[in-house]
């Protein structure tokens, strides 16, 4: 079992290289892989301060229920919660065109909802960062 702290600090470490891949994807243009990756950086940044309050197992990939789990060490994240939530429709519909009839993830999403998805992740970077000093 590794400590806590390490095993957060492990968990963000991978939350920042991601977020770095992530805003490249958005000015190559690949928004639909940076939407999807941008919740990706979200969801490991939350496990990453679950891990460091000492939670051994931390399942599930939805942002909101994240930030509420994180919200019982730190009300911060209670704050954040809904507007951080809109992540969680990027999970699934940016990577199947069965998600999307019609059309494919790389024809709907846009460079704005790649900058916006980024810079939420970024967010939520910032304060688990703040939070793990």
């Amino acid at each position: 079992m590794r400590e806590p702290g390490e095993e957060g600090r492990r968990w963000l470490e991978q939350a920042e290289e991601d977020l770095k891949w992530t805003r490249h994807l958005v000015r190559e243009g690949a928004y639909h892989i940076a939407c999807f990756l941008a919740q990706q950086v979200a969801e490991k940044a939350l496990k990453a301060f679950l891990y460091a309050q000492g939670r051994e197992i931390v399942l599930g990939h939805s942002v909101e229920r994240l930030c509420h789990e994180a919200a019982q060490y730190d009300q911060s994240f209670a704050a954040q919660a809904q507007r951080w939530a809109i992540l969680d429709g990027y999970y699934v519909p940016t990577r199947y065109p069965n998600s999307l009839p019609g059309s494919i993830p790389a024809r709907v999403y846009t460079k704005e909802a790649a900058e916006e998805a980024a810079q939420l992740a970024g967010e939520v970077v910032a304060l688990v960062k703040e939070r793990l000093r």
